[in-house]
């Protein structure tokens, strides 16, 4: 191996250590802030959790604002791949209820993500930064969700109260993180003895798409 082979060889493997360290940082923030609370924990905590001094984290996020946003995107953006991963289905209803199982899906094997995103309260508002971010379909979850209830309308197969289609794409939302949520803090709960969650999203969407569409098969 040439000179340029061995500096080539060692940057490469400098910047995945640097990915690793970055990633491990994500993750263990992740998961103290679910615990913890994003308030109560401090970028020395994040350092303590995976063995590193506060000023390493330092190199890689410059305050907790900046861990936090790059959390969130990281994370939203994944679930808006899981979703879109179920490719182009023609029919928005069906597609709608796809979706609801890709959701039910991630969020069951990514717990730790799921409950940083939708079950933790962040304390910070960071709708300037998002609105910096292209949106696409491939990284905006609801994005794909409205869209595919607006389709849905324009082909009249929701009944014409339901003619709101940020409303109508909360409600489908809004009944599945139902579910979630509930199994990820009462799945252990004997009295009250929660069923398997996957088919509880599929009995919630059966459950919603009778309520709204013109003709439920």
């Amino acid at each position: 191996m040439n000179t340029a082979e061995i500096r080539n060889a060692s940057l490469a493997r400098r910047e995945r250590q640097k990915a690793e360290t970055r990633q491990a940082i994500l993750d263990a923030a992740r998961e103290l802030f679910v615990v913890d609370g994003v308030e109560a924990t401090t970028m020395r905590a994040i350092a303590a959790k995976i063995g590193y001094t506060p000023t390493a984290i330092y190199h890689h996020f410059k305050d907790k604002d900046a861990l936090i946003m790059e959390l969130c995107m990281a994370d939203f953006r994944a679930l808006g791949a899981a979703m879109y991963s179920i490719g182009r289905i023609e029919d928005p209803i069906e597609r709608i209820r796809r979706m609801a199982k890709a959701y039910a899906d991630f969020a069951l094997a990514n717990a730790s993500q799921y409950r940083f995103m939708f079950m933790t309260d962040h304390g910070h508002s960071f709708d300037e930064e998002a609105d910096k971010i292209e949106k696409s379909p491939e990284e905006d979850a609801y994005a794909f969700l409205l869209g595919a209830v607006e389709e849905g309308m324009q082909r009249d197969q929701f009944h014409t109260e339901f003619d709101e289609p940020h409303a109508l794409a909360q409600t489908f939302w809004s009944g599945i993180h139902g579910v979630i949520s509930l199994w990820f803090t009462h799945q252990n709960n004997s009295y009250i003895n929660l069923r398997d969650p996957h088919q509880a999203v599929e009995r919630i969407c059966t459950i919603m798409m009778r309520g709204t569409l013109r003709n439920p098969e």
